[in-house]
């Protein structure tokens, strides 16, 4: 393999209008590979340091100039002339360097943006798609599956004005042969509840991640809605629901939960999700209760856990100490995984290989501020993964990733396996 020739970055918008960084890497034998990279909106406070400039003039002191500058100079430094045949070899190199628990020097947005520049660099430079160049560089064999989407319909709590604590309420179109077939289902299913509430008088602007983002009273109208919805588009029984409580968000000092108007206790939480899943075909749940309550996820999991995905997001932040803990106390059974949480593209495929090792999910996930960058989609096809959240079906930077995993599919041809349930 070649090895690297240079390091070139630059500061670009999110799509909530902030800068975020990308990063172009070109190899001695002229290819070139190119990485931007997401940001959270609800972020967890164990997530690898995002590095900001600070200036108040600038940007509102959120400019990556210093990312930039760091990739530009001291990883350019240490990483020009380095063979790219092993993409663990370069990520350690950079946390090396760094040599913080947290990216906290270089900035994991500096990091991560040259993890992914160098992984389509040497796909370019093997003439491959990016997604089988990933999977024969991590060791997997036959990345055939095309993941089940997740995808955001109702936006709510930090992601919209809507009034809701919850964050986001989603669809999973199980009762399909393929991948674009379940796509075009959902894009059906937003279009009729965006007539729905348009009838009811509801405001119909999206969210930060294109989905409805109406101002509701309570989850069950969120709910009833999409259920009313599923059945208007002619696919009932062939959708379940997902729910992402970014509980985080709405925890309280002493530990009890502000969920739409009622002050609740951790236990409370667990029966709230309880009465919701008896109620409606929901089959999986994402931080349902605080980063830290440690308790309130263990007993979700022996509540829930037979029936119901419980997802990690603040809880685990895509690093492997914090799954394996987790799975010491049975806190969980399935991982959200984000690039830019643990900051490297191998730190990231660990945090997949350890899930799957587990024998739990792992949902390949974007960010409330992302770009057109499709890296996430080749990444659940190379590992997989067999889940992904990438927002709703409108707003170029979600659709950017179900676009490449239709692609993706149409070049798989008869091998291509959707995974129409959840495992």
């Amino acid at each position: 393999m070649p090895n690297i020739s240079s390091l070139s970055a630059r500061q670009i918008l999110d799509s909530r209008g902030n800068p975020t960084i990308e990063v172009d890497c070109e190899l001695e034998d002229g290819s070139i590979g190119r990485g931007s990279v997401p940001s959270g909106v609800s972020a967890g406070v164990h997530e690898a340091l995002e590095l900001r400039d600070g200036d108040k003039s600038v940007y509102r002191g959120k400019g990556v100039l210093k990312a930039v500058e760091n990739v530009e100079g001291t990883i350019l430094d240490v990483l020009k002339g380095q063979p790219v045949a092993d993409h663990r070899t370069i990520d350690q190199m950079m946390l090396d360097l760094d040599g913080t628990p947290n990216k906290a020097n270089l900035g994991a947005n500096a990091i991560l943006g040259v993890s992914l520049a160098v992984s389509r660099a040497r796909a370019a430079s093997e003439g491959r798609p990016l997604w089988q160049s990933l999977a024969d560089q991590y060791g997997q064999e036959s990345p055939v599956t095309l993941p089940l989407p997740m995808a955001v319909l109702i936006e709510a709590g930090v992601h919209s004005d809507g009034g809701l604590a919850f964050q986001e309420f989603m669809v999973m179109p199980t009762g399909f042969a393929s991948f674009s077939d379940g796509l075009r289902a959902v894009a059906e299913v937003f279009h009729v509840l965006n007539g729905l509430l348009k009838q009811g008088g509801h405001v119909t602007a999206v969210g930060v991640e294109g989905a409805c983002a109406p101002r509701l009273s309570t989850a069950d109208e969120a709910f009833g809605l999409l259920m009313q919805a599923i059945d208007g588009a002619g696919y009932s029984g062939k959708m379940k629901l997902a729910l992402d409580a970014a509980a985080s968000e709405f925890v309280n000092d002493d530990g009890t939960y502000a969920l739409d108007g009622n002050t609740l206790s951790s236990e409370e939480m667990t029966a709230v999700y309880e009465n919701l899943c008896r109620d409606y075909p929901l089959v999986s749940i994402e931080d349902s209760h605080g980063e830290e309550d440690w308790d309130g996820f263990v007993a979700m999991k022996k509540t829930l856990g037979d029936t119901v995905q419980l997802v990690g997001d603040d809880l685990l932040v895509t690093n492997v100490e914090r799954i394996e803990k987790a799975k010491e106390l049975d806190a969980a059974n399935a991982v959200l995984i984000k690039v830019n949480q643990i900051g490297s593209v191998s730190e990231t495929v660990d945090a997949i290989l350890t899930t799957k090792e587990y024998r739990w999910n792992p949902v390949v996930s974007h960010r409330g501020g992302d770009t057109e960058d499709s890296f996430i989609a080749d990444l659940a096809v190379a590992l997989n993964a067999g889940q992904i959240k990438t927002g709703s079906v409108t707003r170029g930077e979600r659709t950017a990733k179900y676009n490449q995993l239709i692609r993706i599919e149409d070049a798989l041809g008869s091998q291509a396996q959707y995974q129409s349930e959840i495992q």
